[in-house]
This record gives C-alpha cells, sequence and structure tokens, in this order.
C-alpha cells in the first residue's frame, strides 16, 4: 500500500469518487448470451452450462430436494451450528427490518400503505474462486421474511456446504447454472427454470453486465463491482485496521482498500501490520497493489469528506463519527466491529451498493422483496375539502375530465 497526502491525495479521491462500473468492453459478448438464452431456451443454457459452469451432459438443471438433504446430513456439527447461529441473526435483523401496513385518517381522508411480498425472486450465489455459502444467507433468508413464494437459487458447480444450507433453509428450486446464462434465464425463463420478478445477489462482471441488459425486463437489486473497504480512523489498532483491508482484499484482486486518517504515526504502522498479514495471500497482496492507498488528511473535516466522497461498500469509524457518515453500504462502529463480521454472521446483509452506488442507495434488505402499495380513501366529506386544489391543478394541467371527476362526485354528494 502507498501513502499518499496532499494534492496527490486530493485527485486520488477524486478519480475514486468518480469510478463507476467500467463493463462497456463486455457488453456485447454477454449480451449474445442473454440473447441466446432468451431465444433458444434450454438449448443454449445447456450448452453454456456445460462449457463454464461444469454440468456435466444429461445432469439435471435442478438440484433435487434429496441432494440437498444429503449434503444437509453429511455437513459437520460445528459448520451446522455456525450456519444456525448466522441464519438466525440474519433473520432477525431482517424482521426488524421489514416494513408494515399503516393506515392514517383525517378530515375524511384516510391514507396509508400495505406491504405485499413479490411473487417470485432469483438468487444468485457465486460459485467461482470461493462457495460462498454467506451469500445463499443473504439473499434467500430476506426473502423469506418478506413472504416471497417462490425462491429459485443459481449458482454455477454448488458446493456441498451451499447445497447443504439450501436444505438448511428449506430451499426447494436450485438450479447448477452461473454467469449471464443464470441471469438470462432467470429474468426470460425457459421450459425448465420459470421466470421471477426479480434478480438479487452478486456475481462478476459477466453477471454484473447480464443483470444490466435484463433490468428493463425484470428487476434488479443493483450492480455490484469488486469489493470495497475503507477505514476512517485518527487512532486505531494498526493491527485491526491492517487486519480489515486485508481481509476484504483477498475478495478479488480488484478490490479497493483505504484508510483514511490524519495520523501519519497510524498511517505507517498500518502499512507495516498490511504488508505482513498480506504474506501468503496472492490475491490480497496483488489487491493491495492496484488498488491500496493511505490517504493523509489535513483535517478530521477533509478526512471525513473523503469518505463520503468515496461512499464506500463497507466503511469502519469511530463512534464519534457515526452521524458525520452520509454514504456507505454498511457502516463498522469500532475498533471490534470487523468488516467480516458483517460478511457472516452480526446480522445486516451483506450485498452491499459498489462502484459509489452508496450514494443512493443501501445494501440488499427485505425492502427489495416486497412492494409498498399505497392506499386511499376518501369520503365525500374528504373529498369536498380537497376539491378546489384539484380542479384548480386539473384545469391548469389542461385535464377537464380530471376536474369533472371531482365535479359529478361534489355535485353527488
Amino acid at each position: 500500500m502507498r501513502i499518499v497526502s496532499g494534492r496527490e491525495a486530493e485527485a486520488l479521491v477524486k478519480r475514486l469518487a468518480a469510478r463507476g462500473a467500467q463493463f462497456s468492453r463486455l457488453e456485447p459478448r454477454v449480451r449474445r448470451i442473454v440473447e441466446g438464452v432468451r431465444a433458444d431456451g434450454d438449448r443454449s443454457l445447456r450448452r453454456y452450462a456445460e462449457k463454464w459452469d461444469g454440468l456435466e451432459r444429461k445432469q439435471p438443471l435442478r438440484v433435487s430436494e434429496g441432494e440437498m438433504a444429503v449434503a444437509l446430513q453429511t455437513m459437520t456439527p460445528l459448520l451446522r451450528k455456525s450456519l444456525r447461529q448466522a441464519a438466525q441473526n440474519i433473520r432477525r435483523f431482517c424482521e426488524w427490518q421489514k416494513p408494515g401496513d399503516w393506515m392514517r385518517t383525517r378530515d375524511g381522508i384516510s391514507l396509508g400503505q400495505m406491504v405485499r411480498p413479490l411473487e417470485s425472486v432469483g438468487c444468485y450465489v457465486p460459485g467461482g474462486r470461493y462457495p460462498l455459502v454467506s451469500t445463499l444467507l443473504m439473499t434467500v433468508i430476506p426473502a423469506q421474511v418478506a413472504g416471497v413464494k417462490n425462491i429459485r437459487v443459481v449458482s454455477p458447480k454448488p458446493s456441498g456446504e451451499v447445497l447443504a444450507a439450501a436444505a438448511m433453509l428449506g430451499v426447494r428450486e436450485f438450479y447448477r447454472v452461473g454467469g449471464a446464462q443464470a441471469v438470462a434465464v432467470l429474468a426470460y425463463g425457459t421450459s425448465s427454470i420459470p421466470r421471477v420478478d426479480k434478480i438479487v445477489g452478486p456475481g462478476n462482471a459477466y453477471v454484473t453486465v447480464a443483470k444490466k441488459l435484463v433490468s428493463f425486463d425484470c428487476a434488479i437489486d443493483f450492480l455490484a463491482g469488486p469489493t470495497e473497504a475503507v477505514v476512517l480512523s485518527e487512532s486505531g489498532v494498526p493491527e485491526f485496521i491492517a487486519a480489515d483491508l486485508v481481509a476484504q482484499a483477498e475478495h478479488d484482486p480488484e478490490t479497493l482498500a483505504v484508510l483514511i486518517t490524519t495520523s501519519r504515526k497510524l498511517a505507517g504502522s498500518v502499512k507495516v501490520s498490511t504488508a505482513q498479514l498480506a504474506k501468503g495471500n496472492p490475491i490480497a497482496q496483488q489487491s493491495l497493489r492496484a488498488r491500496g492507498a493511505i490517504l493523509i488528511a489535513e483535517s478530521r473535516e477533509q478526512a471525513r469528506d473523503w469518505a463520503n466522497r468515496l461512499a464506500p461498500e463497507h466503511i469502519t469509524v469511530a463512534k464519534e463519527d457515526l452521524p458525520l457518515i452520509q454514504n456507505a453500504g454498511s457502516v463498522f462502529v469500532g475498533d471490534y466491529s470487523a468488516q467480516a463480521a458483517g460478511d457472516y454472521a452480526s446480522g445486516p446483509n451483506h450485498v452491499l451498493p459498489t462502484s459509489g452506488q452508496a450514494r443512493f442507495r443501501g445494501g440488499l434488505s427485505v425492502a427489495d422483496f416486497v412492494k409498498v402499495i399505497t392506499v386511499q380513501q376518501l369520503s365525500a366529506k374528504g373529498l369536498r375539502r380537497i376539491a378546489p386544489a384539484i380542479e384548480c391543478l386539473a384545469g391548469a394541467e389542461g385535464l377537464p375530465a380530471h376536474a369533472e371527476s371531482i365535479r359529478v362526485r361534489c355535485e353527488h354528494a
């Protein structure tokens, strides 16, 4: 990791704040895959799955419930206990998050909302470099808490641990496909796999581009790029800070790993600790060389400004800085709030916005799996009270039938 300050640090922040998911070069190739599955259905899906997902010839696309049950039975007791603890914490947090119905009445007008779950969702669980069993928990559990009836999980070459977790959660539909072809089948459906209303979950660049391409036909959560970790600290424990940066850096060679501080002493200590902890971890080392930095701010105000401009996926801050954080996917407060705790078992979701999208949304939540439908009920008295305003506005817009729909009711009442 390099230490930068002054104009160089400001220029780096400016460049990173303007970052976005650079996937345009992949679009033509991904579009061919998506359109192939859309046009040819299972034939194209199987061809791509056999080529890239490790699907064997004549192997069913759908994982049987029996296969998932066997995976659950052979899971080690420690893993079973750990999964249950993580699932319990995630589910409890989701219950706290869940929006509810409400109704308010005043002067003859009752207004409110009713919350209804989506009918079907597709949960993408990466199966490439690492079997992300935690992502299965993070995508399926909020859908279950929301009340989604049809939850379809897709994952290339699913590991026994992922299948065991699916069985533990009661997943019934699990398909061994991944990549852009999995996104396409969830968006458009085939004779083997029905389409869904929304696709959620992280994936590689092909998955992300495919989500972008289908987003006008099927809802998605957001476009997720490489992992991002920022620590904003003046007096934190160097080993803790370094451990978080290295931990997130091992996700992907393109991970953004940044410490923002006003303390040159802390910066130097973190640089040394990061180098030591990254030994033997080639992915983390590559990431830290490419996109790792320690930014020396001239003041705490500048440090906080930089943090908000970066709008990172993960950020660790001191408790006194929490009220000043405006843009982040998930915030970790204090020395013992390890970012990896959020990756696995503390409760909040680890599917988080990247590439600056934290400027306008947070991470995956129960709200992503429901529709909030507004409800209005007006009495004759209530309608008469706001009728003049409605008729005036309708006239201003040149829509006389709108005004008439109000007048006819007021004359009848």
